[in-house]
């Protein structure tokens, strides 16, 4: 009992928030390129999938930092760096993830199982960018975004669709964002062992970048709504939005750390807010 707690530490499993937040746009993608009428199939296999390949990359993230996170307050007692868990044991929890989710793609079609070769290289590359550039958000946010044109495929969406391609630049750039929030409460501690995040790079200018961030996201979303021809309750879903994004901006206001990981906690309501107007918007 002990390891497999060690194991859900790993994985994250005991903290779902990650998962979540890759759910929600798989979710959003789901119901436009159904029309608001998913194959409830489709919706079970994305969500278990968002779940298992979150668990994967959390992992392998893990893997990649465990030099690092012992030097660093906030994952100095994860399983790798306490020795709770060996390298060994993390790389084959890694590929028994990876292959469920392997499982889980090949239920859908031939497209859809291409394009999670990308998906998986991506999962695979982010880790390792923090090491080499000031932008590994934005590679998070393409890993996190990929899950799109899976969902759209699969449910036979085309791949030429615009409104597919303007949603994965959206969540791109709010991933970006709220990633930015959570690299702020690592800052000191990056800083020392010589990591690299948007919240090193854009410095004092962190907030006003992440609101600009929000901003571009969320006048995407909005067009995507008009394209969509979705319902009033979508765009009362887009000012609920801007409500909250005010609400974390004002709480990140001192760069306080706890202050800061509320705030990037609190883009799940952001999510299943759009979603909740996405899914009422075609039905009204």
């Amino acid at each position: 009992m002990s390891k497999l707690k060690d194991y859900a530490d790993l994985t994250r499993f005991n903290r779902p928030i990650g998962s979540l937040l890759l759910m929600w746009p798989t979710l959003w993608a789901l119901w436009i390129a159904g029309q608001g009428s998913p194959d409830w199939d489709l919706v079970l296999i994305f969500v278990l999938g968002v779940f298992a390949m979150r668990s994967a990359g959390c992992v392998i993230n893990d893997y990649a930092d465990r030099h690092v996170d012992g030097h660093v307050e906030r994952t100095k007692q994860r399983p790798l760096p306490s020795g709770r868990v060996s390298e060994k044991e993390a790389l084959a929890l890694f590929i028994v993830l990876g292959l469920l989710s392997f499982g889980l793609v090949l239920m859908t079609d031939w497209q859809t199982v291409l394009l999670s070769f990308v998906g998986l290289f991506l999962a695979a590359l982010y880790p390792f960018m923090k090491r080499y550039t000031h932008l590994p958000q934005l590679f998070l946010g393409l890993a996190f975004s990929w899950a799109i044109p899976m969902a759209y495929s699969a449910q036979g969406g085309s791949l030429l669709d615009p409104i597919l391609w303007m949603l994965f630049v959206a969540n791109a750039l709010w991933t970006i964002a709220y990633d930015t929030y959570y690299a702020m409460t690592d800052r000191p501690d990056d800083l020392k062992v010589g990591i690299k995040s948007t919240a090193i790079l854009f410095g004092r200018a962190d907030l006003f970048v992440i609101v600009c961030l929000q901003g571009l996201m969320l006048s995407l979303m909005l067009w995507i709504g008009v394209l969509s021809n979705l319902g009033i309750a979508y765009y009362i879903s887009i000012i609920v939005a801007i409500i909250l994004f005010y609400k974390q901006f004002q709480q990140a206001k001192s760069r306080d750390r706890q202050a800061c990981f509320r705030s990037f906690l609190d883009n799940n309501r952001i999510g299943y807010c759009l979603f909740a107007g996405i899914l009422v918007g075609y039905y009204i």
